[in-house]
């Protein structure tokens, strides 16, 4: 029985040596790209505009809907883990990761409508509402974002490909960005601009973003399989994935990368419509700052893949980090100069460009690490430290505007803002940004996999052939 077992065993590790290596196409780079443009439909969209949304249209506080965001972005984080785990857990015929996009594609649609929907209704129900719909649309874009951010590792284990990946991701991500930044606002303000043009404007994104989930599904294919054969064929148990997370610093550290970075989005996203309205005197502006913004993010990714390959994707986001600052030096010479504001935000796009275009690839790479260190591949659980970080993140970043301008005095709906609320803007806008950034290099220093990979990678694939 002995000499049956490893007869067969043999030919499963080949094959999944020779998956691990094969080349991706680009109908499959797009549409791998393409599921973060459906995300970028619904969850951008919500970034930038729901707090001005409550704020603006809805009238709730902006101490009391920066607090349940905050809440609700923690709770999602218990959740991300659970994801992860249920991912590792999942046998279908589609793989892993990549049933989930067709499952909660429509759900994920519906739950971002309903968000919208805000009865009118007692403010205290209202803010009932409000926590409730948000955390159903966050427990949702869990299930997607989770398996999505997984499915990186699984279609291929080659680090430049997983490089190349991301910056299909990302570019295409950004295309998302623009649109919904340059058309929310309009299209809401077409259809009425009160809370029925942006519940339509929802519906239009929705509808948009299930299809381009659906398309994701049907161009990718999972190849990576586990060194470990008796992995392949039985769950490892929660406990020991988690224990193998606790041995994974590179793990720790990406994850708290990517938390800072989504601070940083969060801010950026959500200040800008207060920037633009009372500090630039000009709501429309959104859409000129930032696609300034994106259009160089999507200029400088277009040479990040072979920079990456060169210098290592650490040194790389670095060095951009650097950029990031200067362009808000730049900024910092007239606050109020739209000119220098837009300069400012061109060299931000162009020192953000290596962080977008490595920053999951960078999350990708400790997998193969944690393999390598305790003998357990669990892709789920490392991707829900990314997605965590995304949520955690970004409600901590969307809970730090609405902390920020309750604490300076900011009153909603009104045309002329105090002194102290406008400088509680600008603060939000580039004074914080400003030291997540020095943070990121800070904690970025302490990340060295880059050298260490291609020999981990030697010695998984020494295992698998014996």
């Amino acid at each position: 029985m002995a000499i049956n077992s490893t007869a067969e065993k043999i030919p499963d590790e080949k094959k999944a040596g020779k998956a691990a290596d094969e080349k991706i196409g680009l109908l499959e780079k797009v549409g791998y790209g393409t599921g973060d443009l459906a995300s970028n439909f619904i969850w951008t969209a919500m970034s930038t505009f729901i707090v001005y949304y409550y704020t603006d249209v809805i009238g709730i506080a902006a101490g009391i809907v920066g607090s349940i965001m905050l809440f609700s972005r923690i709770f999602d984080g218990v959740s991300d883990v659970l994801m992860g785990y249920v991912i590792d857990k999942t046998k279908s015929k589609h793989g892993k990761a990549r049933p989930w996009l067709l499952w909660l594609s429509v759900p994920f649609a519906v739950s971002a409508v309903l968000l919208f929907m805000v009865p009118d209704v007692s403010t205290t129900w209202q803010v009932v509402y409000i926590a409730i719909t948000y955390n159903v649309v966050c427990l949702v874009y869990t299930g997607l974002n989770v398996p999505y951010g997984t499915l990186n590792s699984l279609i291929t284990q080659d680090q430049y490909q997983r490089s190349v990946l991301n910056v299909f991701r990302m570019s295409i991500a950004l295309i998302g960005v623009l649109v919904v930044s340059n058309l929310t606002l309009p299209i809401a303000n077409a259809l009425g601009g009160q809370q029925f043009g942006w519940v339509i404007t929802f519906m239009i994104f929705g509808s948009i973003g299930t299809a381009l989930f659906i398309f994701t599904f049907k161009t990718t294919k999972e190849r990576v399989k586990p060194v470990s054969v008796e992995q392949q064929k039985k769950t490892v148990p929660l406990k020991d994935s988690l224990k193998t997370l606790g041995k994974n610093k590179y793990w720790a550290l990406a994850s708290a990368f990517i938390l800072l970075t989504y601070i940083f989005n969060a801010l950026n996203s959500g200040a800008v419509v207060y920037y633009a309205e009372y500090i630039l005197d000009n709501p429309l502006l959104v859409g000129l700052v930032t696609t300034a913004y994106t259009v160089f993010i999507l200029v400088g990714m277009s040479i990040v893949a072979p920079i990456t390959k060169r210098f290592g994707k650490r040194n790389a986001i670095i060095v951009g980090e650097i950029i990031t600052i200067v362009g808000y030096l730049i900024m910092l010479i007239d606050l109020s100069s739209i000119t220098l504001i837009v300069i400012g935000t061109v060299v931000r796009g162009i020192g953000k460009a290596p962080i977008n275009g490595s920053m999951f690839a960078l999350l990708g790479d400790t997998i193969e690490y944690g393999e390598w260190k305790t003998g357990i591949r669990n892709e789920g659980m490392v991707y829900s430290g990314g997605s965590m970080g995304i949520k955690v993140g970004s409600g901590l970043g969307t809970a730090i505007i609405g902390w920020v301008l309750a604490y300076g005095g900011y009153v909603g709906g009104s045309s002329v803002q105090s002194g102290s609320a406008i400088l509680s803007i600008q603060a939000l806008f580039v004074y914080i940004p400003m030291g997540i950034t020095v943070l990121i290099m800070i904690l970025l220093a302490f990340y060295n996999l880059d050298k260490k990979y291609p020999k981990i990678i030697e010695d998984l694939r020494a295992r698998n052939a014996q």
